[in-house]
């Protein structure tokens, strides 16, 4: 019995995406010739994979057991075929990063030109989630993430910190008065999260010595729509350094209580399934990363090291 790469293609592709038609489209082949390479997989495993319903294909026991092995040897030739093209010094093939939408907007985008020249056959792919995602289920290579991380499954390189500040227009502010106390901010527009809550807690202590946690007169999920809000006057809110620097720097925006905001720094993560060996195209991201967030000439907002 000989396994085949392309088998296993499509055995992944169906798992991941839930039905033949899915892979089909992931793929770009007929859902003929999908059918037949899972069924010639079957035959030669002398097993059932998948169990086919009228709605939906859902994992046997022996499909379970199979797919942990089916991405280790995926990954293994990908591992294998990197590490030819980086003696070659030509790295190649997909590599699909996510990072919450201001992360990507404001560091990661203006970085890619940069990547791009050094790596140009690599196939990029970039996608902003706000929350944390399961990287094998939405097949993502490198994930970006703020503040601590909790999923221990996953390899991680710290990148740097960013600094959380309040901020608010000058118009705002004009319109509504310079807060001096924190107990001044119960009669101003507050701007935070919809989810999750603990963005919501401030870098202030309230007079009984507690974090201040506050409860938004206007939510988002999103910390870009916010950015937005804050700078049509909205209220005042509580952003990382990394997506306002440019606003405060250019005067769109000013920091709030600044005498008062403690110095609250989150940690900022490039993330990565564990595999016996990292990519070498993750490898190259990941440092490239590393380098140019802290680069003296970077046009952007930097990351602080400690």
């Amino acid at each position: 019995m000989k396994l085949a790469l392309d088998e296993l293609t499509v055995f992944l592709a169906v798992v991941d995406s839930g039905s033949l038609t899915a892979a089909a489209d992931r793929l770009g082949q007929p859902v003929s010739s999908i059918s037949r390479l899972l069924a010639r997989l079957e035959e030669k495993l002398q097993t059932t994979l998948l169990r086919r319903t009228t709605r939906r294909l859902d994992l046997t026991d022996e499909g379970c057991a199979f797919v942990k092995d089916a991405r280790n040897i995926m990954e293994s030739v990908r591992v294998a075929e990197d590490r030819a093209m980086a003696r070659r010094g030509q790295l190649s093939g997909p590599l699909r990063v996510d990072a919450v939408t201001p992360f990507m907007l404001h560091v990661l985008v203006p970085l890619m030109p940069g990547y791009r020249a050094l790596h140009p056959q690599v196939e990029l792919s970039l996608s902003s989630n706000e929350g944390y995602i399961d990287l094998l289920e939405r097949r993502v290579d490198l994930a970006i993430r703020i503040g601590e991380l909790k999923d221990s499954t996953l390899y991680s390189r710290l990148l740097g910190h960013t600094r959380i500040r309040l901020l608010a227009s000058p118009a705002y502010l004009s319109r509504n008065g310079v807060p001096h106390e924190v107990a001044d901010l119960a009669h101003h527009e507050l701007l935070g999260f919809s989810e999750p809550e603990i963005l919501n807690q401030w870098p202030l202590l309230q007079a009984d010595g507690k974090p201040l946690q506050i409860t938004p007169a206007l939510a988002s999920p999103s910390g870009e729509t916010l950015r937005h809000l804050a700078l049509q006057a909205m209220g005042i809110v509580c952003l990382s350094d990394f997506m306002t620097a440019v606003d405060v720097a250019e005067g769109r925006l000013v920091e709030v209580l600044p005498q008062l905001t403690l110095n609250k720094l989150k940690p900022v993560h490039a993330v990565y399934y564990q595999h016996s060996t990292v990519s070498a195209r993750i490898a190259s991201m990941v440092n490239y990363l590393a380098d140019a967030m802290h680069a003296p000439e970077a046009a952007w907002p930097t990351l602080t090291r400690n």
